[in-house]
């Protein structure tokens, strides 16, 4: 590996004063759960935020649900725990498929379960196909967010919601490189160049370097490197995207990152700095 720039040496010089942080890809590296599993232990996290408003009957029971961007799809087969009749989880990382399937299998869960390999921008459904559809983590992530929320009204029943949560750009690991990098506001601090650059060398001799390089790093065609898997969603941007849209969300709630930041969160200059979660609940 070429020599380090004096920054990307920097920011592992800082990098080293902070604690590691427990991540799914780590764990499974160390035998002691896979992505799957980890995601179906975290799966009530990923709803809980609704739960001020709804049910997770009115959530789940008895409904068609569409978890888009499921990952390994651990989070879809606790939906199905919760009384689906059924869940189908939505990815367009390939590798995600074996191990969603293995675990669906282990838990018994495989007749109520769909892995479906394919672009959220258009998936292979009739109109009106799902009672819930749930965004965890994930408009921060698809490349047009706005296609991807045409699309899930397209296949959304009419007396259905769409459940969007997602930490916005400027969150304090709004870089998603915390399984390598764990200095808050790292994206704030250093250029996307160097972080990329810290990160290829944190994880230079990691078994699954080349996945997670090729799930978080595109390369344009002159070889410049960017942060593919991020489009940089921030607050202001997201409640563009609706007001464009016509959207007026039924549940709306700015989680700050601490109730102890909750003045800061409160306010225009330091928002997107100090909410952890935005929360929205979306009917036709």
């Amino acid at each position: 590996m070429k020599k380090l720039s004096f920054s990307a040496r920097l920011l592992l010089c800082i990098n080293a004063l902070f604690p590691k942080r427990q991540h799914p890809f780590n764990m499974q590296n160390a035998g002691n759960k896979t992505y799957a599993e980890w995601q179906f232990e975290k799966g009530y996290d990923t709803i809980e935020l609704f739960c001020g408003g709804f049910t997770t009957d009115e959530m789940f029971k008895g409904k068609k649900v569409l978890d888009m961007g499921c990952g390994a799809a651990g989070k879809s087969l606790y939906y199905v725990t919760l009384g689906a009749e059924k869940v189908t989880g939505a990815e367009i990382v390939s590798h995600y498929k074996a191990e969603a399937e293995a675990l669906a299998c282990a838990k018994g869960l495989s007749d109520r379960f769909e892995f479906v390999l394919g672009s959220a921008l258009q998936l292979p459904f009739p109109d009106k196909s799902f009672d819930t559809i749930i965004m965890n983590d994930f408009m921060e992530h698809i490349s047009d967010p706005e296609a991807a929320l045409k699309e899930a009204m397209r296949l959304l029943d009419d007396k259905g919601r769409i459940y969007i949560n997602f930490s916005p750009y400027y969150h304090p690991f709004g870089a998603h490189l915390w399984d390598a990098i764990y200095i808050p506001w790292v994206h704030s601090l250093f250029s996307e160049k160097t972080m990329i650059e810290a990160y290829k060398y944190k994880i230079k001799d990691l078994p699954d370097r080349l996945e997670r390089e090729s799930l978080r790093i595109t390369k344009d065609e002159n070889g410049n490197e960017s942060l593919g898997y991020l489009n940089k969603m921030t607050i202001k941007r997201y409640y563009s995207i609706l007001d464009k849209m016509g959207i007026k969300p039924v549940y709306l709630k700015e989680v700050p990152l601490r109730s102890i930041f909750t003045p800061l969160a409160k306010t225009k200059l330091f928002k997107e700095q100090f909410v952890k979660m935005v929360v929205t609940v979306i009917e036709k």
